[in-house]
């Protein structure tokens, strides 16, 4: 079975037969009928028109969508990249940063080791310095402690005793007391 049209309907024929319908009624009830068919052909068609447009902009949004999609998946992407990059970046910078500290700290070691390498030169040199005073304060006092400074005249009476006088440095008193030598 095919559609009626509206313009099946407008040509339409009838027979006629005794005791029928009244024509103008079924005309004028075909007439309402075209007239309805033709409004509802209208609207189909202006639905159908918004239908393609609706179409039309599902598919622009569903391109936009792919479009919004892709670009947060590249900004995602593009985050990601830019966050592993900073991690590195902070990495290098901790990574330089620890071995300027290591260089510091080494050469705060380097300057004291040459500090207590001066302090025990120092420390040495006090020491050496103790023991040559030392030394000296034992040789003057071996020389004040002579027996013979004691028990024999100051001045020499001899040339032995003159020349032994030169040799160990001392000068006699001039007045001939060991207690004026003791004290000078």
């Amino acid at each position: 079975m095919s559609k009626i049209t509206v313009v099946d309907i407008q040509h339409k024929s009838f027979k006629k037969k005794l005791q029928g319908y009244d024509p103008s009624d079924v005309d004028q009830f075909l007439d309402e009928i075209i007239e309805t068919l033709e409004d509802e052909a209208t609207a189909r068609a202006a639905l159908e028109a918004q239908i393609g447009e609706l179409r039309e902009r599902i598919s622009h949004f569903k391109a936009m969508e792919e479009s919004l999609h892709n670009t947060l998946l590249l900004a995602q992407r593009t985050a990601d990249e830019v966050k592993a990059s900073a991690h590195k970046e902070a990495d290098l910078i901790r990574a330089e940063a620890r071995v300027a500290v290591e260089r510091e700290v080494a050469g705060y070691g380097e300057r004291l080791n040459e500090a207590r390498r001066e302090c025990q030169r120092a420390i040495e040199n006090a020491e050496k310095a103790k023991s040559e005073l030392r030394s000296l304060l034992m040789t003057h006092l071996s020389l004040l402690e002579r027996p013979e400074a004691s028990s024999t005249p100051l001045l020499p009476t001899g040339p032995a005793e003159a020349s032994t006088a030169q040799e160990t440095n001392v000068t006699p008193p001039l007045n001939g007391s060991s207690a004026a030598y003791a004290d000078a």
